[in-house]
């Protein structure tokens, strides 16, 4: 019996101890400031943002895909297929860059090309930010996350001078909600959705009808590059001379790229799925005269739409290869969708109002001040949960003792 209990005892203590250390570890990373938002405002200004004014005929569109996962020498791996390996497979399908986006990971690239790319992110809440062109990874983060002043901190935190941030597949992630896309910022571009029921990508329209603007990418989010459906599927393609580090992130900064939502050819049939990814549809010329925005194509669409805000539909044009459409006074900016035969979809980057001579970008402010006070009493209120967690585990510990 004797022995029984103190089996118990020991089994006891362990998981006591384990609850606390996951305790501690949940408030530890709490730690945030507090923030105060200001209020939604849409872009206002008497210019319009041209995200393609380093267009030119000279410079060619290269395919590129940013979230890309291999195999990593550590434990925690997402995909089992060398940096090596999922290189060729891409340079199968035309590819003329693909940057590594490992999880915590700065993975060097085997072709040495680009920036330095990594997937930030430990927290349980699925909030993943890509982080392009910083030389080192940020290992702090929230392991749950629950107020949109710990998403923003995270944002703050992963800025620095020259780095690019992107917020990562918000569609899957629950805590991107409208209410907080409405108030986040600091970041750069919005992965989008290539899924067949959320290709209008309306969530991208709550942020950007609240003034945070930022550039749409799509990328694969590759872990399986054996698997047909998994790979080529969606990508971006960047108007820039080279695939240097300064090129992809002068091309990035500019927002000079369309993204491209691609179905999966051959339905498993590899032979048939490389030659149609040989000779997909694409953008002719897109651009800004005066007012008027316009895009065409090298194919015939089903459908050509322009979205504004409020995911507001300002102009369709059906079975035609090009559309253009004068952006009025009201409306606060403009982005493309083409709907090509097969499924192919195309979106341009949003051009939006802003005023020229105070802003190099719409929206180009901080909506968004630490609030001393309430940092102060959140932070402080943390630091007496871990008093008092503490306190419980050593009371327990006694009593197991008797």
């Amino acid at each position: 019996m004797n022995m029984v209990v103190k089996i118990l005892r020991v089994v006891y203590g362990v998981v006591a101890t384990f609850v606390l250390l996951l305790v501690l570890l949940f408030l530890f990373t709490s730690i945030s400031p507090i923030y105060d938002f200001a209020e939604p405002q849409p872009f206002r200004g008497p210019d319009i943002y041209n995200p393609y004014a380093m267009l030119r005929d000279d410079v060619p569109w290269r395919r590129v895909n940013l979230h890309t996962h291999t195999r990593v020498d550590g434990i925690f791996n997402e995909c089992r297929y060398s940096p090596e390996e999922v290189m060729r497979r891409y340079d199968a399908f035309g590819y003329d860059y693909v940057g590594i986006s490992n999880h915590n990971e700065i993975t060097p690239h085997p072709k040495g090309q680009g920036t330095t790319i990594y997937e930030h992110g430990y927290n349980l809440r699925n909030f993943h930010k890509l982080v392009i062109g910083s030389d080192h990874v940020n290992h702090f983060d929230a392991l749950m996350p629950f107020m949109t002043s710990q998403l923003q901190w995270q944002l703050d935190m992963l800025s620095e001078e020259g780095v690019l941030l992107q917020l990562n597949h918000p569609i899957r992630t629950p805590m991107l909600n409208r209410a907080r896309l409405e108030y986040l910022g600091g970041y750069d571009i919005m992965e989008l959705t290539g899924a067949l029921a959320h290709l209008e990508n309306e969530y991208w329209d709550w942020a950007l009808s609240a003034g945070h603007y930022s550039y749409g990418m799509l990328g694969d989010d590759l872990h399986d590059p054996d698997k047909p459906i998994k790979i080529a599927s969606r990508c971006c393609y960047m108007s820039m001379a080279t695939t240097s580090d300064e090129d992809v992130r002068r091309t990035l900064r500019s927002g000079c790229f369309y993204s491209m939502r691609i179905p999966n050819y051959g339905s498993g049939d590899w032979a048939v799925k490389y030659e149609r990814n040989r000779r997909l549809p694409a953008i002719s010329d897109i651009g800004l005269r005066d007012s008027t925005i316009y895009m065409t194509l090298t194919a015939v669409a089903d459908s050509i739409v322009v979205y504004g805000r409020g995911h507001a539909t300002l102009a369709r044009a059906m079975d035609v290869d090009s559309l253009a459409y004068n952006i009025g006074s009201e409306d606060s900016y403009a982005r493309f969708v083409a709907y090509l035969p097969d499924r192919v979809v195309i979106m341009s980057n949003p051009f939006a109002r802003y005023d020229a001579s105070v802003a190099t970008l719409p929206g180009e402010h901080r909506s968004w001040n630490i609030n001393i006070i309430l940092t102060l009493l959140y932070n402080l209120a943390i630091a007496g949960i871990v008093v008092v967690v503490v306190w419980l585990y050593l009371k327990i510990v006694r009593i197991w003792r008797r």
